[in-house]
């Protein structure tokens, strides 16, 4: 049995040098790549792009920082650049799926279906319960009890969604300002055309 300091392999100049020169092009190149995702799907980003923009982004930014690496990993051991390079695609992978969720966070149609489901059973039973306060007589048990059913359904949805907004308030704001902004670019862009057609 050996006793005694255990020294790490000797490593000549170069692979040394070449060893730090990866590592380096590993980091210009994933930060390349954070650089052009951050400016569409960031943390500090507004807007929500669809699946195939980001996917597009993705794309071009990991086009990007592959050239970053070329650039810098371009001595030393093919085998450490190798390796270098798949641990540079794993990372942008990895961040390709922080910036899908956080880009699927910002979507303006994201939790629709909680609201959209009850407003359209309410929707129903205002509508049959219009129709059967309208066709049936008076006198029919069948219609008016049928008729308070359908109030209560949608008397009931409505606080429903009441009770949903109420606990979800900032939500809801930042979705009406959205369509707001929405509203107020496609009118101005409308009035610019009926300007330039005067």
């Amino acid at each position: 049995e050996e006793i005694g300091a255990h020294f790490p392999k000797a490593e000549t100049l170069l692979e040394a040098t070449s060893k730090a020169n990866n590592a380096n092009a590993v980091n210009v190149s994933v930060e390349a790549y954070a650089e052009v995702m951050n400016a569409v799907a960031g943390p500090q980003a507004d807007n929500y792009h669809r699946p195939d923009e980001l996917a597009l982004a993705h794309k071009q930014a990991s086009k990007r920082a592959l050239m970053a690496f070329d650039e810098v990993a371009n001595f030393g051991n093919r085998k450490g650049i190798l390796d270098a390079r798949n641990t540079v695609l794993a990372k942008i992978e990895k961040d390709y799926e922080v910036f899908i969720s956080l880009n699927a966070g910002r979507n303006p149609l994201l939790g629709f279906e909680t609201y959209i489901l009850p407003t359209v059973i309410a929707a129903v039973s205002y509508f049959l319960r219009f129709i059967a306060d309208f066709s049936c007589s008076s006198w029919s048990q069948t219609c008016r009890a049928g008729s308070e059913v359908l109030s209560h359904v949608y008397m009931v949805v409505f606080f429903f969604l009441l009770i949903v907004a109420s606990t979800k308030a900032k939500q809801v704001s930042e979705l009406f300002n959205r369509i707001k902004a929405a509203i107020l670019v496609l009118s101005d862009g409308g009035d610019k055309k009926n300007i330039k057609r005067d």
